[in-house]
């Protein structure tokens, strides 16, 4: 379910600068900075708040080598040089980081990342300990790959765990890959897990967030480099709005109502 435009603002935001280097990046939540700006308002949605150019940072390094090695390439070998633009358009393409409209609905659950729904169904809730109604969501190497706050809250614990990188899209990447998992406690008390998962070409993740930060729904809190999926795990009261092979968008998707 995606809500069309009525009015935006932004809101509060995190200041994404890592201070550490590792599977999972954080900070401390001294580096918590609010942004204010004016405001207009769409059909229920506001603007997601963004602090940088529309290419996600986590890529400038990727992107200025492959155009470095592009404009050598052109000038060494001519017309030759077609293989390295196509490389330098695809991680353009990858590293795209457009802002979103943020659904207001004060029950909802956003999708965390762009893709296809892979599962919805009740499972273990391992990182909270209970049965929850899991709905996973798969990115492909075409997809946005930055992960945002489904909900509104507060981050009660964080876990890095190591895995391997076996394909994102299978059932068994969500306890066997390296993965991320993030569990907050909701606005209206509820407890919301999500997960970020390494996948098969994926080779890193990063998270830009710990433990007690407060949260906003579609607030930019990592990224996944080069395909992988993010799970979340709701209450079984919740209702889920989308279906197995649904495309979604981050942010702007409604997975859930509870």
């Amino acid at each position: 379910m995606t809500l069309p435009l009525r009015k935006f603002r932004r809101p509060s935001t995190i200041n994404e600068s890592p201070i550490d280097y590792g599977k999972c990046w954080k900070h401390p939540s001294s580096h918590v900075a609010k942004v204010q700006s004016e405001s207009f308002e769409i059909l229920g949605a506001v603007l997601n708040p963004y602090p940088h150019p529309i290419i996600a940072r986590e890529g400038w390094p990727f992107l200025a080598l492959a155009l470095a090695a592009a404009a050598i390439a052109t000038a060494f070998l001519g017309s030759w040089s077609w293989p390295f633009w196509i490389i330098a358009i695809f991680v353009l393409q990858f590293f795209r980081d457009p802002p979103r409209m943020i659904p207001q609905k004060p029950n909802a659950v956003l999708s965390p990342a762009d893709g296809r729904i892979v599962v919805v169904e009740k499972a273990h809730d391992p990182y909270a300990n209970r049965e929850a109604l899991k709905i996973s969501v798969f990115m492909n190497v075409f997809n946005v790959h930055s992960n945002r706050s489904p909900v509104d809250g507060k981050i009660e614990k964080v876990e890095y765990f190591p895995g391997k990188f076996v394909n994102a899209d299978l059932d068994k990447a969500s306890t066997e890959n390296e993965r991320n998992a993030v569990v907050m406690t909701a606005t209206n008390g509820q407890t919301v897990t999500f997960v970020q998962v390494a996948g098969l070409i994926a080779r890193r993740i990063l998270c830009y967030v710990h433990e007690q930060d407060i949260m906003a729904r579609g607030q930019r809190y990592g990224f996944i480099r080069f395909g992988s999926r993010v799970d979340v795990y709701l209450p079984l009261t919740a209702r889920p709005l989308v279906t197995v092979g649904e495309k979604v968008s981050a942010t702007e998707t409604i997975l859930a109502e509870f």
